[in-house]
């Protein structure tokens, strides 16, 4: 298993959080983005910068995910993308994306960008905060906890 994080716009806390946990438990990680990166020094971390470009990115990610790799997201279609795949998608707030969650996710998103294509203000997200962070932190730590024991025969 890997973790791949759609790094352009992940929070900075939540890449420290991912750093301690692959750290901690040695699984692969791959942060993807259109800019250099700051990253741990650490043989199981890695950063892949790709060509800037709409979806440039997502589109790298689902070409190099295999089926049990973990994409942290907020973008929806590329969540559904890993999870067609074969992957699992975890929003940076702490979502699990799952094949019973993703359809109705997916059409929010385009009932939304229907809206605002209309020239409805539908807002934007909450501003991102600790018991976002610590939702995170959980989730991850429950994903790694199961798939981590997996790889290990347990």
């Amino acid at each position: 298993m890997q973790i791949w994080v759609d790094a352009d716009a992940c929070p900075r806390a939540i890449k420290e959080i991912l750093f301690r946990a692959a750290e901690r438990t040695g699984v692969a990680m791959t942060l993807v983005a259109n800019q250099p990166l700051a990253i741990p020094r650490l043989k199981n971390i890695r950063s892949l910068r790709v060509a800037a470009g709409f979806d440039v990115a997502d589109n790298e990610i689902v070409r190099r995910l295999a089926a049990g790799d973990l994409v942290v997201t907020a973008d929806i279609p590329l969540a559904a993308a890993a999870i067609a795949k074969g992957g699992y998608a975890l929003d940076p707030r702490g979502e699990l994306y799952t094949t019973a969650n993703i359809r109705s996710r997916l059409s929010m998103r385009d009932f939304m960008d229907s809206l605002r294509a209309t020239g409805v203000d539908t807002g934007g997200p909450a501003a991102f905060s600790q018991g976002d962070r610590q939702a995170f932190a959980n989730q991850l730590d429950r994903f790694l906890s199961i798939h981590c024991r997996r790889e290990k025969g347990a």
